[in-house]
C-alpha cells in the first residue's frame, strides 16, 4: 500500500459528504482537533488502499477490511497503531451507515487486536436530574427537551434511535415503545412513567407546530423547521445544559444510553434483559457494563465493608490517642 495524498485521497468521497462526516465527528462525536485529524488520517490511508484495490467505499466487504488490516500489518504498523487506524475506520462505516448511505456496517464482524477495555463515561443519578432540572422551561422547546432526556435515559437509545422514534412506534398505555435499531433489527423497550408523563406534556406543544410534509409522524420535531429532529441538535442540548450545571467531562446522548445499562446492572438486573434492552447482538458487547459495576463494587466495599471500617475507626483512635497524648505532654 503506497502512500498517497490526503487530498486526493478524499477526492474518492463527495464532498458533501465528506463534510457531513467531519461535522459528525466533530460535533456529535465531540473530538478534539488532534484526534479530528487523526481519523482523517486513519479514513485517507482506507480511501488510498480501497483506491488501489478499485473497490467503491460502499461496498466494501469484512474480507476486504481484513485484507486492508493485513497490508498494515505487513507495513510493520503495531497492533495498538493498528487498533487505532481501525477505530477511525469504524467511525466511518458507523457514520455511513447512520446517514443511510449504506445498509450494513461491514465492520460489525471485523475483528482488531486486544487493547483491553475502555470504561465509558457514566452520569450518576443525581448528574442526570440536575441536567434535566437545568431545562428552562420558559423557552418554547422546554417541555421537548425534558422529554428527550427522560427518553434517553429511561430506554437507554442511542441518538439515531430517539431522532427516528415515530408516533406510530409509541405504545404509551402499555408502556412500551418500538425502536429501530441498527441492521434495521425492531426491539420493544419499556418506558418509565416519567418518561410517558413529559411525553405527553410534549404532545401538547407538538400540536401547536407546523410540521412539514413527510415529518408528521416524527416524535421530536423542530419548532422553527417542522422537520424531524438531528442527532447534532441533541448532542447540542446536552452539550449546553453540561454548561450550565458545571459538568466538565465529556457528555454526548450517549452517556445516557451508558447510564441507564450502568444503572440498571447496579439495581441488580440480568445482563441478558440489558443486552436485549440495549439491542446488542452480542453479550460481549454488554459485559463491558460489568467492569463499571466492578469498580462500584469497589468503591462499596471500600466504605462500607467491616474491615475497612474498623480500620479506619482504628486510625481515628490512634490520632486522637496522640493528641491527647500531646496536650497532656
Amino acid at each position: 500500500m503506497t502512500q498517497g495524498s490526503p487530498t486526493t485521497e478524499r477526492t474518492l468521497l463527495p464532498a458533501a459528504l465528506y463534510r457531513r462526516y467531519i461535522q459528525y465527528l466533530r460535533l456529535e462525536r465531540g473530538f478534539s482537533e488532534n484526534t479530528l485529524q487523526a481519523y482523517q488520517n486513519d479514513l485517507d490511508k482506507l480511501l488510498n488502499f480501497l483506491a488501489e484495490e478499485k473497490i467503491p467505499f460502499r461496498e466494501v466487504t469484512v474480507e476486504q477490511l481484513q485484507t486492508f488490516v493485513a497490508t498494515l500489518i505487513d507495513l510493520g504498523i503495531a497492533p495498538r497503531s493498528v487498533a487505532r487506524i481501525l477505530a477511525g475506520v469504524r467511525a466511518f462505516y458507523r457514520f455511513l451507515e447512520l446517514e443511510h448511505e449504506i445498509s450494513d456496517d461491514p465492520c460489525q464482524l471485523l475483528d482488531s487486536p486486544s487493547r483491553g477495555h475502555h470504561l465509558p463515561d457514566v452520569l450518576t443519578l443525581q448528574e442526570i436530574d440536575a441536567l434535566i432540572g437545568a431545562i428552562d422551561m420558559t423557552k418554547a422547546e422546554g417541555q421537548r427537551d425534558r422529554a428527550i432526556l427522560e427518553t434517553l435515559y429511561s430506554c437507554g437509545l442511542r441518538v439515531s434511535e430517539l431522532c427516528h422514534l415515530q408516533m406510530s412506534d409509541l405504545f404509551l398505555d402499555e408502556g412500551f415503545i418500538r425502536v429501530h435499531g441498527k441492521g434495521k433489527k425492531e426491539r420493544l423497550v419499556p418506558i418509565s412513567q416519567s418518561a410517558i408523563r413529559e411525553l405527553q406534556l410534549w404532545f401538547v406543544d407538538r400540536e401547536q407546530i407546523d410540521i412539514r410534509p413527510g415529518h408528521e409522524d416524527a416524535v421530536f420535531v423542530s419548532h422553527r423547521r417542522g422537520t424531524a429532529l438531528s442527532r447534532i441538535t441533541v448532542f447540542h442540548i446536552v452539550k449546553m445544559l453540561c454548561a450550565a450545571v458545571g459538568i466538565r467531562a465529556t457528555v454526548s446522548p450517549h452517556t445516557f444510553r451508558h447510564s441507564f445499562a450502568t444503572h440498571l446492572l447496579e439495581g441488580g438486573a440480568n445482563l441478558r434483559v440489558i443486552q436485549e434492552m440495549l439491542g446488542h447482538e452480542e453479550i460481549g458487547t454488554t459485559e463491558i457494563y460489568m467492569h463499571i459495576n466492578r469498580q462500584h463494587l469497589r468503591q462499596e466495599i471500600l466504605e462500607h465493608h467491616p474491615r475497612n471500617i474498623r480500620k479506619d475507626v482504628s486510625a481515628n483512635n490512634h490520632r486522637d490517642a496522640d493528641a491527647n497524648g500531646d496536650a497532656e505532654s
